[in-house]
């Protein structure tokens, strides 16, 4: 039959083989598929940080292949907007310079932080949410929710920060509503040796990675699950189990080096400096 075919007996042979042996690409799905479910949270992985999931894994493949095997099996995920951000501005209030113009970087711990509120609907009313990002690593370093957005909510997120860090001497940055330009939260920061900086009148931009950290939350866990059919006590637990463990301590973060998880990222570097 090789002889018809004009084939050698050992190429012959070595088709078999490959044949029933599989494909780079089913390999590679395998390990994709395996990738997400590591976590359940893992499910809104894109391209990017599967990518990146795979190079930390020791598996050599290009941004491209990942993008064409995800998409040929129906695994892209699709980008959800948000509504924009639900502070008001007091435009009575004396306000802070823009310290962070935009430079959402930074090259150590606990220089730089920003804040916002959010608003989540439950099943018995609107919960809000305010975080405290640290711009070095992306870690949310602290966290307060309640079912009001009062001054009182974002001097305990800022506290809850500064006790958790143990910090103090911070740029923390926020838009210019109401409760950032309030006495109480402005004595709040003077006890901690914070310098206030503020986003410009309408520039959401001004404060953009506070925002695309909302984004995040929203689009992978809080649509998800559609908020609006759970108690706001259930609804807090998930956030906080979401933030302080997942996103925290487990998820791929892109800005950090090698998609780094904020904590690792942050306990890895502290370890650096002391070495040096």
């Amino acid at each position: 039959m090789c002889k018809v075919l004009g084939v050698s007996e050992s190429g012959y042979y070595r088709s078999l083989k490959d044949n029933k042996s599989p494909k780079k690409a089913e390999l590679l799905l395998v390990k994709i598929k395996e990738i997400i479910a590591e976590h359940p949270d893992n499910e809104n992985y894109g391209v990017k940080r599967i990518h990146m999931a795979l190079l930390l894994a020791g598996e050599k493949v290009s941004y491209s292949t990942v993008y064409r095997i995800m998409k040929e099996n129906k695994m892209l995920k699709k980008i959800k907007r948000h509504p924009n951000g639900i502070t008001r501005e007091d435009m009575e209030a004396q306000k802070s310079e823009n310290l962070i113009n935009r430079d959402f970087t930074a090259d150590e711990a606990n220089k730089k932080w920003l804040t916002d509120i959010t608003e989540v609907q439950c099943s018995d009313g609107k919960l809000y949410v305010a975080p405290v990002l640290d711009c070095f690593n992306g870690e949310i370093v602290g966290l307060a929710m309640d079912d009001n957005m009062r001054k009182e909510l974002c001097i305990t997120a800022f506290e809850n920060a500064c006790r958790a860090r143990n910090a103090r001497g911070m740029i923390i940055h926020s838009d210019r509503g109401s409760q950032y330009t309030s006495k109480g939260f402005r004595d709040c920061l003077s006890r901690y040796g914070a310098i206030q900086s503020m986003s410009g009148t309408g520039k959401c931009y001004d404060n953009a990675r506070m925002e695309s950290f909302f984004a995040t939350l929203k689009k992978e866990k809080l649509y998800r699950l559609r908020t609006e059919r759970y108690s706001m006590e259930y609804v807090k637990t998930v956030i906080f189990r979401y933030i302080m463990i997942y996103y925290n301590r487990y998820r791929i973060y892109t800005a950090n080096p090698e998609g780094l998880p904020p904590v690792v990222y942050r306990v890895q570097s502290e370890k650096q400096n002391k070495a040096a």
